[in-house]
């Protein structure tokens, strides 16, 4: 029998079930930048090279949280047909097993990341200074990683169900008791002792500790959909290929933007230390501009895998044309709003006129492709759910490798930094066409 508390996505009308479920996410993501800038504004009142040591370990955060993430995406994807099928017993399997998967790939990657910390950092060129901070951060960060990994697993199974209110306020939770523990921890109050950097990864691995156990108390208790019947290992191998089938290639994908962004940094380099100052700028900017599309791509996953499990495609296809035509219409506002704002947005970070020029030459540029890339974004999330994996993956590969790489290669010959701008803008745009005729193809293959 199908929990009564659980949100279908196949009946209610398309647009307003699609912006019940995107406003939680856009707070969501909110309350992640919050987390993120309370432990960097904390850390960086240590002193430079605590900043430092804590900044180099991003690039691993980073490969572990794509691996979660993609993780969370395959069971996302695969729970929400279930649901949208009915079938209880396939709801309870795949959610456990997910659970299971990630439990046992974060035990591998504790050992394995404990053993490798000084060759991993040294490799990213980490001074022989630095090693006993990263070493302090990591040992505790590793230890506490399947308070990172399997929450977030847990939380996508909930927004598997339509339910995307619960998971933002876990997060919240989450981020108000970084923020409170970040200061005791770090530099020691009253029976708190002062642990510095290590209290920083400390504070990180008690927060999500929180998310940790609310998210399987609500999967467990509330949605009952977990179980503890012991299943056969044929069973267990079905249920864990068909998430990795999804999660691998959403991993891979999310792993290949920050590789593009480092070769486009290089190229960068070459007009100075302020053009990449300024690259850094705008690409938080841009992180800001395009949360809410972020967001929007985030639930469609589900919203697809519900609608293609109980036979609704029809559904999906209403849901891509509004979800599209809003991420062009936001785009083009996100674009004018730049454009105007530039000047004013530029001085907001900095006083070297440089660094501002850049800002701006870039907030005038790449914002015309915003909308575009809007629906690349939700065409991804939509091919994942309707498992289809490398479809989306090889839509970012061409994007991001393939065609920007070289493009930005091109336009920094023939305009200078305004051409690996343009490059930017023009491939956000392709990105986003070919996309839109894929997902065209692509549903009329399965109706």
């Amino acid at each position: 029998m199908a929990n009564a508390n659980r949100v279908t996505l196949v009946a209610e009308p398309v647009g307003r079930t699609l912006v019940q479920l995107t406003w939680p996410m856009i707070v969501g993501h909110l309350g992640m930048v919050a987390f993120n800038l309370a432990d960097t504004f904390y850390v960086g009142r240590l002193g430079t090279r605590e900043l430092a040591a804590m900044s180099f370990t991003f690039p691993v955060v980073m490969a572990v949280s794509s691996l979660a993430i993609g993780l969370g995406i395959g069971t996302a994807a695969v729970v929400s047909r279930a649901i949208g099928e009915g079938d209880e017993h396939k709801i309870r399997r795949l959610t456990t097993d997910s659970l299971v998967l990630a439990f046992i790939i974060v035990a591998a990657f504790i050992g394995l990341g404990i053993l490798s910390i000084d060759p991993v950092f040294r490799l990213l060129g980490a001074e022989p200074d630095l090693l006993p901070l990263i070493k302090e951060y990591m040992r505790i960060w590793y230890l506490g990683m399947i308070f990172v990994v399997v929450p977030m697993v847990g939380n996508n199974a909930i927004r598997a169900t339509g339910d995307t209110k619960t998971p933002t306020a876990i997060m919240l939770v989450a981020v108000l008791i970084n923020v409170v523990l970040d200061p005791l921890l770090i530099f020691g109050f009253g029976p708190f002792p002062r642990l510095e950097l290590a209290g920083a990864a400390a504070s990180t691995v008690i927060s999500r500790a929180t998310t940790f156990v609310v998210a399987l108390w609500v999967l467990g208790r509330r949605e009952r959909m977990l179980t503890a019947r012991f299943p056969s290992v044929r069973a267990v191998m079905s249920s864990w290929g068909k998430i990795l089938y999804i999660g691998l290639p959403s991993a891979a994908t999310r792993m290949i933007v920050p590789i593009a962004i480092g070769i486009i940094t290089r190229i960068v380099s070459a007009y100075g230390a302020e053009a990449v100052a300024a690259y850094g700028v705008a690409s938080r900017i841009e992180f800001f501009a395009l949360m809410v599309i972020m967001s929007l791509g985030a639930v469609f996953a589900p919203f697809t895998g519900q609608n293609w499990g109980a036979g609704r495609l029809d559904r999906v296809r209403v849901g891509m044309r509004s979800s599209a035509r809003f991420s062009l219409l936001y785009g083009l506002g996100a674009f004018v709003l730049l454009a105007a704002a530039a000047h004013p947005v530029a001085g907001f970070f900095t006083r070297n006129p440089d660094v501002a020029a850049a800002i701006k030459l870039y907030l005038r540029i790449v914002p015309l492709g915003y909308g575009l890339q809007g629906v690349l974004v939700i065409v991804g999330a939509a091919l994942n759910a309707l498992n289809k994996p490398l479809h989306a993956a090889g839509l970012v590969l061409s994007q991001m490798i393939v065609i920007y790489v070289p493009l930005a290669y091109l336009g920094s010959s023939l305009f200078g930094l305004a051409g690996v701008f343009m490059a930017l803008g023009l491939v956000y745009a392709l990105g986003g066409i070919a996309g839109h005729f894929l997902f065209g193809k692509t549903l009329r293959s399965i109706e």
